[in-house]
């Protein structure tokens, strides 16, 4: 092989694995960004340890907007108890949704929740939520689902609405009783 032919393969060769190492360090940096950014509208994995810790605005109010979808293979019926209601930042608020399992068998599903606009879910704290676990449903099962939350009052003021939004996907666990094993 003459020595151009030997650059180029070498460079070529570099060039796909720097290609390939930034791809596997995309996932880890975009959550990076949208945790320092706000982006995304991801709210926290769990339920705040202090919602009583917050001052009353009663000066204020934030219109809150609720959403409900499921995943177009989950054969579920999903929705808010109400699409909006104004809150004061501070105060804990409550509402419900309702799922109900319209398959022929049971069915793990997870709701992942979301916060518009993104800034927004920095300050939009639930202290119960059906997000937190998995929910399971019989088949025909239907039941009301609460969320307890409060909106911090550092939210900036030129953000009037707040929309919270879930979409129910199928856990992918297994949902039949597998018969059990006895040793003698």
């Amino acid at each position: 092989m003459n020595d151009a032919i030997r650059k180029t393969s070498l460079r070529l060769l570099l060039v796909t694995l720097a290609m390939f190492g930034f791809g596997f360090v995309m996932v880890p940096i975009y959550d990076v960004f949208c945790d320092w950014t706000g982006l995304n509208g991801r709210t926290a994995d769990g339920p705040i340890a202090n919602a009583q810790a917050y001052e009353i605005d009663s000066s204020r109010l934030v219109t809150v907007e609720f959403i409900a979808s499921v995943n177009q293979n989950l054969p579920w019926e999903f929705q808010p108890e109400v699409v909006k209601m104004q809150v004061h930042p501070g105060q804990v608020y409550r509402t419900q949704f309702y799922a109900r399992n319209l398959g022929k068998q049971a069915i793990v599903g997870h709701a992942v929740p979301s916060v518009a606009p993104g800034i927004a879910a920095q300050h939009f704290h639930k202290t119960e939520c059906f997000c937190f676990t998995e929910q399971r449903f019989e088949s025909g099962e239907g039941r009301w689902m609460p969320v307890q939350f409060v909106v911090d009052p550092q939210l900036p003021d030129k953000y009037e609405v707040v929309t919270l939004s879930y979409t129910f996907f199928d856990s992918g666990k297994t949902t039949t009783q597998q018969p059990r094993l006895e040793i003698l």
